[in-house]
């Protein structure tokens, strides 16, 4: 409770000074880019009702040192992103969007609302006056971070904490644009897709309001020098099991050409949300068939881009989390279990005035584990990954 407090002051505080415009989530659409129907047909759209779009991730990857393998593991083609979308605005006061993924399965079956985790997005947003709007539906769960808040396909390794959250719910969320550089949002969701026994195992009492509530600032300061993806979150996970999750985005534009981001993150689970530490003790098995109790994550997630030229850009991340429990339970210690240090280094090619662009990137990852997690078996071990591909939101119609 005292740490949820500081942080709701910091957030008053800072506030006050914020001075650009902010800029909304998931939102990177190909800046004044035709569509292919009006290049085929030559006839220019003339409203904002239909708006089509393709997501494509592709490369072809060489796997290093996976699953237990020195050397190469595997070279092949993957289409890591494939997503379509489309959005509009049907008049002043109503707009709406749809994102589905294509290399997901569509079945819905055993779906807390109804809707199979292929779709991404689905909801009407009603702006409700010259300040706030409403958006329900299923949506992007209002975390802070900017690589949280990113377009999916132009990350190219997300952060351990990232890639084991739920990320897109059903809910509504309330916005006040505060200022023209100040937005806050209010979110109430599901707080699963599945579900609870497919999510945290058998055996746990479930939650009559099995909710995730949110509470999001974002700001543009400093004339867009500094710019804040804040967030704090409490989840019921089942009954009288709760997770806490905070996240501090902050990114920094030193000028057109040269920006970097700062995500710190942390998430206080009473049940095993993200499963990271209950695979580590070998699985669901080891605690009555459900995911075990009081696991902590952490981490720290900072990338650096530079425009060397209009159409090259290069690129560093890295990564720093840990792993743990933070309350001893079910005979385990408290503290921490596992430190994974992951970096990421690229060059993007823009050939054209669009979001078009090929890259080569080299990914990796070391993983450390302490002598708790030693006494039962674990070993450092490391993975690596080469990918030549390309990166485009095709704007259709």
């Amino acid at each position: 409770m005292k740490m949820r407090n500081t942080l709701f002051a910091l957030l008053l505080l800072v506030a006050s000074y914020a001075s650009a415009q902010v800029t909304s989530r998931n939102a990177q659409v190909p800046a004044n880019e035709k569509s292919l129907y009006e290049r085929i047909s030559k006839i220019e759209k003339q409203n904002d009702w239909f708006n089509l779009y393709m997501n494509m991730h592709g490369a072809f990857d060489a796997k290093f040192n996976q699953d237990g393998r020195n050397g190469l593991s595997q070279g092949a083609f993957n289409m890591r992103q494939l997503r379509i979308e489309a959005k509009g605005r049907v008049n002043d006061w109503l707009s709406y969007r749809w994102r589905q993924r294509l290399n997901r399965s569509n079945d819905g079956n055993g779906m807390v609302d109804n809707l199979p985790n292929s779709i991404d997005l689905a909801y009407i947003g009603v702006q409700l006056g010259e300040k706030f709007s409403l958006t329900a539906g299923k949506q992007c769960v209002a975390y802070g971070g900017f690589e949280f808040d990113a377009n999916p396909i132009e990350i190219y390794q997300y952060s351990e904490i990232i890639n084991n959250m739920s990320n897109f719910m059903t809910g509504v969320t309330l916005t006040y644009d505060m200022t023209p550089t100040q937005q806050w949002q209010l979110q109430i969701l599901d707080s699963r897709n599945n579900s609870q026994e497919d999510t945290y195992g058998a055996g746990l009492e479930e939650s009559r309001l099995p909710l995730v509530y949110t509470i999001n600032w974002n700001a543009n300061m400093f004339d867009n020098a500094w710019q804040t993806r804040w967030s704090a979150s409490i989840m019921e996970e089942t009954h009288g099991k709760y997770m806490y999750y905070f996240a501090l985005g902050n990114q920094f534009n030193f000028s057109e050409r040269c920006n970097m981001y700062v995500d710190l993150m942390s998430s206080f689970e009473q049940v095993d949300r993200k499963g990271i530490m209950t695979n580590i003790f070998g699985g669901q098995a080891n605690f009555g068939g459900h995911n075990m109790y009081n696991a902590m994550y952490n981490s720290l997630v900072a990338k650096f881009n530079y425009r060397i030229k209009p159409k090259w850009n290069v690129f560093v991340k890295g990564m720093l989390e840990s792993a743990g429990i933070y309350k001893e339970s079910d005979n385990v210690a408290e503290g921490n279990y596992r430190t994974s240090l992951g970096y990421v280094a690229g060059v993007e090619y823009y050939p054209m005035d669009t979001n078009l662009h090929f890259f080569l990137t080299y990914v990796g990852q070391n993983n450390f584990f302490t002598e708790r997690a030693k006494a039962i078996g674990k070993s450092d071990y490391c993975t690596q990954r080469v990918s030549l591909g390309f990166i485009y939101q095709l704007p259709l119609f």
